[in-house]
């Protein structure tokens, strides 16, 4: 989503739009003592009997709809909240054409990576890396994503907490302080289990808080009618803009092609969500809740969009002052509701808590997904001595500790100046390679090892050459820097600045480069992981003295002829899918109690080149039918 970063000191808050009341604290504050409440309410269920299976899965027995729920509040973060909006109001309704990539990023999910991640009982997303490479491609994709998230979730916590001090003159360190705590205590006691119920009520929150603003704002200015009529006379509908240029910033295009690898990185191989999609009860469950994220998303897409549109009707109606005016993208949305709601006890505070569950929902998510990845991927493996009850305490430590690790990033954050957008760009540029390294494993099966560590460095050199040089360059082309944009893995995060893009000269050379739109970054840095992984995989041999599993492989071939007329595929010779792959799920490879990988079939395994977790034995049919 869109949201202005300003890395300046917050303006003085307007004396007439800044007051809180008695009400609206109690809304804030109620928002807090809930989410804390449900957190405790799980970890007090069964106290001493928790295992890590129940801590960090939330034993497997989730249903369909608050999973769902909680991949939306995952997705939907404050920076979204506060974005999308200003977005709208600047530069139209383009944006809302994102809505198109959610249908395929979604479908591809629920069809191709949640049946695999789930059929191979995982915890951690990274196990499937060890069990497609080896326990080095493990490791380097667990620290990619500890990079990525450590990085980002301070500032995810101190960004909307500056803009909400600039506006309402809510105490920055108090909020900082108070939402890291409630956020850590409830999800290193109640784990994921109490994150997930967070997360649905937090979501609702959220929905009541946007709700809201649409009722009052669009009621203030002649109903929702008048706000259409009035953005359609001055150009802020806007049509299907074809222009098949990928270095525009919006087009239908990128936002409905380009959107779709930005969904998969968020959706397919995120740690935070595929822990959801593992935690369901069973496999339906999870692509029945990755289902029920695509008309909740498109909901939330079209709440916001309203809100920039009722913004825009208001500020036609009432200008903005000055203050207003010279103020932050971010901060538009906190000035336009505080102004709105401010003779209407109660709601203003409903909205703060609405930005602020966005943000507990975000942050709970990364320190869940951190403490899961770092317990099954970097500490079990290395140190299988551990008993159920240390683990449990220590996945605890974990995620709390990472808590705490938030506030002090939080505190950086706060001293980085103009360093604070590649620090939030970060979060962006490390999704692509991610989603790369996993289609590398998943559709190639020549793909090996070097060729995936290798792969993976080349997509995040490119990842952040072309992300930082955009940055660099558009600081440097002009007194008022061009609008620069960057995708997040986690939730949606675009930073752009005060200049449209069409007041500024066409750049060449690698300033042209420098002017991807953001939305073909995950595109371009995962093609960049696949081409170079297996130009690498075919210079060192493919899989030859290697063991391939094949329930790691996804068979694309088979499943593209499958839809073909039954007639065509006599003729093609083909065989159906399920008579290579039996269903029984006694071949499927499991995980001891100390979290090391273990190959649970009778069947013995040609001996590895690497040292790695042991694969079942290939079967030469599905290998050669899954090639490409």
């Amino acid at each position: 989503m869109s949201v202005g970063v300003t890395t300046s000191a917050p303006l003085p808050p307007a004396s007439d739009t800044s007051a809180f009341s008695l009400v609206d604290y109690v809304v804030f504050v109620l928002l807090l003592v809930l989410s804390l409440a449900i957190g405790l309410y799980h970890a007090c269920r069964g106290w001493g009997q928790h295992t890590t299976g129940q801590l960090l899965m939330a034993d497997r027995k989730m249903s369909c709809l608050p999973v769902a729920l909680s991949l939306l509040a995952t997705f939907q973060s404050a920076v979204a909240i506060l974005g999308v909006p200003s977005e709208i109001y600047r530069f139209g309704t383009q944006y809302w054409f994102l809505g198109c990539c959610y249908f395929l990023g979604l479908l591809i999910p629920a069809h191709v990576f949640i049946p695999t991640f789930y059929r191979l009982h995982l915890t951690s997303a990274y196990e499937y890396l060890e069990l497609r490479f080896n326990k080095t491609v493990r490791v380097c994709g667990t620290v990619t994503f500890i990079f990525q998230m450590v990085i980002y979730m301070g500032v995810v916590l101190y960004a909307p907490s500056l803009a909400l001090n600039a506006v309402t003159g809510f105490d920055l360190w108090l909020s900082v302080l108070t939402l890291g705590i409630v956020c850590a205590i409830y999800t290193a006691l109640g784990g994921l289990k109490a994150v997930i119920w967070t997360d649905v009520f937090q979501t609702l929150v959220m929905f009541l808080g946007q709700l809201a603003v649409i009722i009052v704002g669009s009621a203030k200015v002649g109903g929702l009618g008048h706000v259409w009529d009035l953005a359609s006379q001055h150009g802020r509908i806007s049509g299907i803009e074809l222009d098949p240029d990928p270095f525009v910033r919006h087009t239908f295009w990128t936002l409905a092609f380009g959107g779709v690898f930005m969904m998969l990185s968020l959706y397919g191989v995120n740690q935070a969500q595929v822990q959801r999609y593992l935690s369901s009860r069973t496999e339906k469950a999870a692509v029945l809740s990755c289902y029920a994220v695509f008309p909740c998303q498109q909901v939330v897409l079209c709440m916001g969009c309203l809100i920039g549109l009722v913004m825009f009707a208001y500020y036609q109606k009432y200008p903005m002052s000055i203050q207003q005016s010279q103020a932050a993208p971010d901060q538009f949305v906190l000035y336009f509701v505080m102004d709105l709601l401010k003779d209407l006890p109660g709601l203003p505070g409903l909205f703060v808590a609405c930005l602020f569950s966005g943000s507990l929902s975000t942050i709970s998510s990364a320190f869940n997904s951190l403490a899961t990845v770092t317990m099954e991927d970097l500490i079990r493996p290395w140190f299988p001595e551990f008993s159920e009850v240390r683990a449990t305490m220590l996945s605890r430590i974990l995620a709390f500790g990472y808590g705490l690790l938030c506030l002090g990033m939080a505190y950086i954050s706060s001293q980085m100046g103009p360093v604070l957008q590649a620090a939030i760009s970060i979060f962006g540029m490390v999704g692509g390679p991610l989603l790369g390294l996993f289609c590398l494993g998943m559709f190639f099966p020549c793909a090996n090892p070097p060729g995936a560590i290798v792969g993976l460095l080349a997509g995040l050199v490119m990842a952040f050459w072309i992300g930082i040089g955009s940055l660099v360059s558009s600081m440097r082309s002009s007194m008022a820097p061009a609008p620069w944009n960057e995708s997040s893995n986690l939730t949606i995060v675009t930073m752009t600045t005060l200049v449209p893009p069409t007041t500024l000269s066409r750049p060449a050379g690698l300033q042209r480069l420098y002017s991807l739109s953001y939305l073909w970054y995950s595109a371009h840095n995962s093609t960049t992981v696949i081409v170079v992984g297996l130009i690498v995989s075919l210079l060192t041999g493919g899989m030859r003295g290697r063991t391939l599993n094949p329930r790691t492989i996804y068979p694309v071939l088979p499943r593209l002829l499958a839809l073909l007329p039954v007639s065509c595929q006599k003729r093609l010779h083909c065989r159906s899918y399920s008579q290579d792959l039996p269903e029984d799920t006694a071949v499927f490879p499991e995980k001891m109690s100390n979290g090391i990988l273990k190959d649970s079939g009778a069947r013995e395994a040609t001996p590895v080149a690497e040292e790695g977790p042991a694969h079942q034995e290939s079967s030469p049919a599905i290998l050669q039918e899954t090639s490409l």
